[in-house]
């Protein structure tokens, strides 16, 4: 957290085929503490601005640019070059880590392909919750393995992803299983529309829990990763699909992948989605008004507070910081 720093630079101009957005608002995700950890394999190797999630108006508009105009709402897209279709090796690592300096700044110069309309009625902060934790959710739970109103679906813990994940699903209908740590959260994961949520804390074998009361899932989304797999594979049913989401669990303990062989189920990466998914994951939100969970709102001189509350044992949603 000492390496991040505020710096005052020239306001930045568009060129060929680019837009500046005055940002407003920006979200963070676990992603930017990993970037800034190393923990995406390795570090930046120049200075970064961070992270990947930003929202705000077009402020000026490059040669050649005739899909936006000045005042239009957008929010920035996480990947470049991603259309439609499986992912590609010509996406990058995203906004802000690596190469590809990101949204925490007041001005920020994209591509005009690199942003995104708006959802109708959301405001500044909402939208830029969706970049990655809305477009990831939309790609695990309605891309892959389709559901609908027979489904069972699993998401865990009560993250920005898990939370999207569970709205997603009900939109079409499924039943959705939740597990939290925290009792506490229980009500208010409900109250989303979850129909069962189990305690992993106070149940190891939750795995055995949910397939006892399902029959096993349709889809899981998987956000523990190699930790939390044993129980996920457990929990699965036949034919099922877990979208492997994040890796926040820590190692693997006793996988039997011979289930996931007899129950000729699936495992499918995730990582964040396309334009195509981000378009249909607005028109989902904007037919069914559905509105991300913002756990708390930040102004941008408390940053390295946003940055430590993504480890609040009570996170519930998204963590926003307003420009």
């Amino acid at each position: 957290m000492d390496g991040l720093v505020e710096e005052t630079v020239d306001i930045p101009e568009p060129q060929q085929g680019e837009v500046r957005m005055r940002v407003r608002a920006v979200s963070l995700n676990r992603r930017d503490q990993l970037v800034m950890a190393g923990a995406l394999g390795r570090l930046p190797d120049r200075d970064v601005v961070p992270l990947s999630d930003g929202a705000g108006e077009i402020d000026a508009v490059g040669p050649g640019v005739t899909d936006w105009q000045v005042g239009d709402r957008v929010a920035s897209l996480f990947f470049a070059n991603w259309v439609s279709g499986p992912a590609n090796p010509e996406i990058g690592a995203g906004l802000g880590a690596f190469h590809e300096d990101g949204m925490l700044a007041e001005y920020v110069v994209l591509p005009a392909e690199r942003v995104v309309a708006m959802p109708e009625g959301y405001d500044f902060e909402e939208a830029a919750t969706l970049p990655c934790a809305g477009v990831t959710a939309w790609n695990a739970v309605r891309s892959g393995h389709p559901i609908d109103e027979t489904s069972k679906v699993l998401v865990m813990g009560s993250g920005g992803v898990s939370l999207f994940s569970l709205l997603f699903a009900r939109t079409a209908g499924a039943q959705v299983i939740a597990t939290t740590g925290h009792d506490a959260k229980a009500d208010d994961i409900r109250k989303l529309g979850a129909s069962e949520v189990i305690n992993y804390r106070e149940n190891a074998e939750w795995g055995a829990q949910v397939l006892q009361a399902t029959g096993g899932v349709d889809k899981i989304v998987e956000l523990g990763g190699l930790g939390t797999m044993a129980q996920s594979l457990m929990a699965v049913g036949f034919g099922g699909e877990i979208a492997l989401v994040g890796m926040l669990a820590g190692p693997a303990e006793g996988l039997d992948v011979m289930l996931l062989h007899g129950k000729g189920a699936n495992i499918r990466g995730v990582a964040v989605g396309s334009l195509d998914m981000y378009r249909d994951m607005k028109a989902a939100i904007e037919a069914n008004d559905i509105r991300p969970p913002i756990y708390k709102r930040f102004g941008v001189d408390d940053i390295k507070s946003a940055y430590e509350t993504l480890d609040a044992p009570d996170l519930f949603g998204k963590i926003v910081v307003t420009l």
